[in-house]
């Protein structure tokens, strides 16, 4: 009769064994419910492989090749320091990734194999691949003795601890090092660990208050929402890990009374924050681990018997903090992840993309400042699609970002989440109209903040007065109605004039009306007169005053502008132009650009840039943004409607097609007059609608 069979059982009487010695262990530190949660973690189907396809190094005999090194005589950017002992196959592996995809980031890398006494081939292999440094310990003294000697060797700025049996993927390390660069308050970036069939192995750590662990996110998607925005965690695995050089140095190192190995990454983390500094999981760094390959995953022998041991000693150590952790047998999730935090949800139609619109750049420009402020915030797109680089920059931001297939609907998601939170954000009428009956039910605690963007019922009025639309005109009542319902159930309305504050006050009393306006970063003066040309339009045409604006421009003011300056032209630059607007560039001198990725050339190169609007609500990001870049504008009274701007100082104001022609061509003519102009809108967006302007409306709203 054949062995197998037999090997076969006593595998799996082995293995049943160990689930039963880990389900009693977990049962004593972390209670029944955490431990009933794993279990179903190890029964229920794998979940959808991640988005990006990930990279596996082909196996294949070994053959020279080259690593990424630093230029000569240059220090890297980057030290990674990969500890091994044996398993050459694993380092090769490893070693092969890195060569393949090199990292981007300035100043290079340097890579550094610390052998700790291996006894197969890593010390022949090692010594023929190109540009790596291999250094071989005396003697073998364990996983921390190996990382600390690859300290000392390196010569980067940064310190990369990479285990051997991991494949990093392709910009990983460009990813944690840019956590350094967007966070500079950040000590300890980690990476977000894979298991090599693409499942997540852990996106940061939790510490409970006992030294026991939880690596969140284990067995899930490595795309689930509630793992894919950059965020402070307790720790994070040494598999892969990245500290300041100078600051390891500062802490100690990792400490050697954990001694071969276990806690000491998490002994790192809570010596980085006594020193003041985060540690922050950036789950654009991924990189699969082949977690058991050296040490193997019994807790009772071998290497990984410390485990149990050292963390007595790390809970003796960090006692004091310890006080502040949950207890074991807590779930972790973005509740408890969150819990001391001021807790913000934003729901919107979809993700916003600032480059696009000036509601976006607005609603972006206001993540950034309540998570500047210590809010954790979170965005529920109510079409629920993965907007591509959108979404990932606000994950990058430090925002929960959702989408399907994690949330089903929104309002199931908002049933199972909406009481997490202290202060939601509806934006736009229809939405806030909704939601907000069913947010008053599961949300009974939060502040309910409608934000209107602009009031919809004053631009479809104007917009059905210039039209004669008498049904136009009905349908801006009907919407009237909506909107002030809506600001009626809702505990504070966001307006972005004060115009539409004061219309409000009218219209509806007793509701309480914050001004919030656009929200500018000033760039600066920029280009100079003399280097400048041209004329820039930039808006959106999903939004209907935009068409309209740059019809009646292209068709009654440009061509008496030709006139009098006959080598100007007109960019036209805006997302989704129908099909009128793309007919004008038949027209001499008129380019459409449509959507243009980014607008910093027309911004600092354009000379002047027109607001040709007829009608609308609310304030005009276009004019914004143009005079936060140092370029001049000409509007009509319409555009700057709201803007504390001054005609002849920081703005020219026309509104017939003869004024706005004459008015541009002078503007464009008189370098002095356009420089004071200049300078006069980049203290308008200092004063009136820069984040420091809105600082104190943003903490009443929110954090009050």
């Amino acid at each position: 009769m054949p062995s197998t069979p037999l090997a076969e059982v006593r595998y799996w009487l082995a293995h049943l064994r160990g689930l039963a010695r880990r389900g009693l262990s977990s049962l004593r530190s972390r209670g029944w419910q955490a431990t009933w949660q794993r279990v179903l973690l190890h029964v229920r189907p794998p979940p959808p492989p991640p988005r990006l396809p990930l990279y596996r190094a082909d196996p294949a005999p070994f053959a020279a090749f080259a690593v990424p090194a630093p230029p000569a005589g240059t220090a890297p950017r980057a030290s990674v320091v990969i500890p091994v002992y044996n398993h050459c196959e694993a380092t090769l592996a490893c070693l092969r990734a890195l060569a393949v995809h090199p990292p981007a980031c300035a100043g290079g890398l340097e890579v550094i194999v610390v052998d700790d006494g291996s006894s197969d081939a890593t010390g022949e292999w090692m010594e023929q691949i190109a540009g790596l440094r291999y250094h071989r310990r005396a003697t073998n003294g364990g996983f921390i003795a190996a990382c600390n000697d690859g300290a000392t060797l390196a010569r980067g700025e940064f310190l990369v601890f990479l285990n051997n049996d991991t494949i990093p993927q392709p910009g990983w390390l460009d990813a944690l090092l840019g956590t350094f660069d967007a966070c500079p308050d950040t000590g300890l970036a980690v990476a977000q660990l894979l298991y090599p069939d693409g499942r997540l192995q852990e996106a940061g750590g939790i510490v409970f208050n006992d030294g026991s662990a939880w690596s969140y996110g284990r067995f899930e998607s490595a795309d689930d929402p509630r793992y894919s925005y950059v965020r402070d965690c307790d720790y994070g695995s040494g598999a892969a890990l990245a500290i300041p050089r100078a600051l390891f140095a500062e802490a100690g190192g990792f400490d050697t009374r954990y001694a071969p190995a276990y806690y000491e990454d998490t002994d790192l983390a809570f010596a980085v924050r006594a020193l003041g500094r985060h540690v922050r999981v950036q789950p654009a760094s991924r990189v699969l681990h082949d977690e058991g390959t050296t040490a193997g995953t019994d807790t009772s022998t071998g290497v990984k018997a410390y485990q149990v041991r050292n963390r007595q000693v790390f809970a003796a150590k960090w006692a004091e903090a310890l006080r502040a952790h949950p207890a074991p047998g807590t779930v972790p999730g973005p509740a408890l992840l969150h819990g001391r935090q001021r807790r913000i949800l934003v729901v919107d139609e979809a993700i916003p993309r600032p480059d696009r619109d000036s509601a976006s750049l607005r609603q972006f420009n206001l993540l950034r400042m309540l998570r500047a402020e210590g809010a954790h915030v979170a965005l529920l797109p109510t079409g629920l699609a993965h907007a591509g680089a959108a979404t990932a920059a606000l994950q990058q931001l430090g925002v929960e970002t959702w989408y399907a297939p994690f949330a089903r609907s929104a309002p199931a998601w908002l049933r199972a989440n909406a009481k997490r939170f202290d202060v939601i954000v509806l934006t736009r009428h229809h939405l806030a109209g909704t939601f907000l009956p069913l947010l008053r039910r599961h949300a009974p605690h939060a502040r309910l903040v409608f934000d209107t963007v602009d009031l919809h019922y004053l631009r479809e009025r104007r917009g059905a007065e210039v039209s004669g639309d008498v049904a136009a005109l009905r349908a801006a009542d009907a919407t009237r109605e909506r909107e002030l319902a809506a600001m009626s159930a809702a505990d504070i309305t966001l307006v972005v004039s004060a115009e539409e504050q004061a219309q409000l006050a009218r219209d509806v009393p007793q509701v309480r009306v914050e001004l919030l306006s656009n929200l500018h970063e000033v760039a600066g003066r920029g280009p100079d007169f003399d280097t400048r040309q041209d004329l820039v339009f930039v808006g959106g045409f999903r939004h209907p005053p935009n068409a309209d604006a740059v019809l009646w421009f292209a068709r009654e003011v440009f061509p008496r502008i030709r006139q009098r300056l006959p080598d100007v032209r007109f960019h036209c630059i805006g997302a989704d132009p129908p099909a009128e607007v793309r007919a004008l560039a038949t027209q001499p001198g008129i380019i459409v650009h449509g959507h243009v990725p980014d607008l910093a050339p027309y911004m600092d190169g354009g000379r002047v840039a027109v607001a040709p609007l007829r009608f609308g609500a609310g304030v005009k990001g276009k004019v914004n943004l143009s005079m936060a870049h140092g370029q001049p504008v000409v509007a009509t009274t319409c555009a700057v409607e709201g803007m504390h701007l001054r005609d002849g100082v920081d703005v020219v104001v026309a509104d017939d097609a003869t004024g706005f022609a004459d008015a541009v061509a002078e503007l464009y003519a008189a370098r002095a007059r356009w420089q004071s102009q200049a300078q006069a809108g980049l203290d308008n967006i200092a004063r009136h609608f820069s984040l420091d302007a809105a600082s104190a409306t943003v903490r009443r709203v929110f954090f009050n």
